[in-house]
């Protein structure tokens, strides 16, 4: 795919590191995107940087206002799951940060499938008629309708890559205990049954998903981002089924488009592959392409945040928030 923009931001308006200091700070981690930072074991600050990562790897250049998109997306998708489930936010201090409560994270990834999609149908189509312990019904398409949504669960690693795993495995081996585990999957379903019907009065279909869930004082709580393009897949609802009878691709509304790009220009994450150029064209293309994103899922205006000295800018914000504490 083909990805051209005049040059609308300059690429330095972009976070792709930070290194603050602030009081009570008891420790720091860098994921691939996010930064987050752990006060006095209480509160964690969640900065969502501009990095873009595909196939496991996270691409040499920032995109501006890709983190407030998916800090905004994820905020706004907590507080309308909140009935369903209790989650760890506790403000959002700045456009790109969500502060929230500290939890210990389960170590598995709670993937929801309602279509044949992605990973599912790679596997599918090696002839695999499991995933996860999940019986896959024969004579399917690449992205038809399950007849209900499946669990598929993957293992959370700090290093490497997230591993398929059964529920049966999940709790022999002491992952999750079995009636917390009951717990999940009642949330992932529900969840994924709100995020669907939110979805489809946006003309969207939810395609699958993932939710991650942590603990704290024994109680569960929905952590991290939730129905964000980059943790979901969501596909047009108008003429689903008319490419479906015609065995044509479906319109998907995620960051597919940065891995289209990057395969055609020869790169998908192997051993000996560059990274093609990211040029401030192609750079500020995939940022108005976040944007769109923003707009469709939402269905509201995206409104971009102050960017000339935006580091200083989330600094002095999450300053403030913490001198309320």
């Amino acid at each position: 795919m083909r990805i051209t923009k005049q040059n609308l931001y300059p690429m330095n308006n972009a976070i792709v590191k930070t290194s603050f200091q602030f009081p009570r700070q008891k420790g720091f981690y860098e994921g691939k995107v996010r930064d987050v930072y752990n006060i006095n074991d209480e509160i964690l600050l969640m900065v969502v940087t501009d990095r873009i990562s595909a196939f496991d790897v996270v691409l040499p250049k920032g995109i501006p206002y890709k983190g407030q998109v998916l800090n905004q997306i994820a905020a706004k998708f907590l507080d309308e799951t909140f009935d369903i489930v209790p989650n760890w936010k506790l403000a959002v201090p700045d456009p790109m940060v969500t502060a929230g409560i500290k939890c210990e994270p389960f170590k598995v990834e709670m993937v929801i499938r309602g279509y044949l999609s992605g990973h599912a149908w790679r596997e599918y189509k090696a002839g695999k008629r499991s995933l996860c312990g999940e019986p896959l019904p024969e004579d399917m398409k690449e992205n038809d309708k399950f007849p209900r949504p499946i669990i598929t669960p993957t293992t959370k690693e700090s290093i490497g890559h997230d591993e398929d795993i059964s529920k049966e495995d999940i709790i022999r081996h002491g992952l999750v205990s079995s009636a917390d585990y009951e717990m999940l999957e009642k949330y992932t379903y529900d969840l994924f049954k709100r995020g669907t019907e939110i979805a489809a009065k946006m003309g969207l279909i939810l395609v699958d998903t993932k939710y991650e869930f942590g603990k704290r004082d024994g109680k569960i709580y929905l952590i991290d981002e939730i129905h964000t393009p980059d943790s979901s897949r969501y596909f047009y609802k108008e003429g689903y089924e008319e490419r479906q009878r015609a065995g044509q691709p479906q319109k998907q509304l995620s960051k597919e488009f940065v891995r289209e790009w990057l395969m055609d220009n020869g790169f998908q994450g192997k051993e000996g592959q560059q990274v093609p150029e990211m040029t401030e064209d192609i750079v500020n293309g995939i940022s108005e392409r976040y944007i769109e994103l923003y707009e469709n899922i939402t269905g509201e205006k995206f409104v971009r945040a102050e960017v000339a000295d935006v580091l200083n800018r989330v600094e002095k914000n999450l300053k403030s928030y913490l001198e309320k504490f």
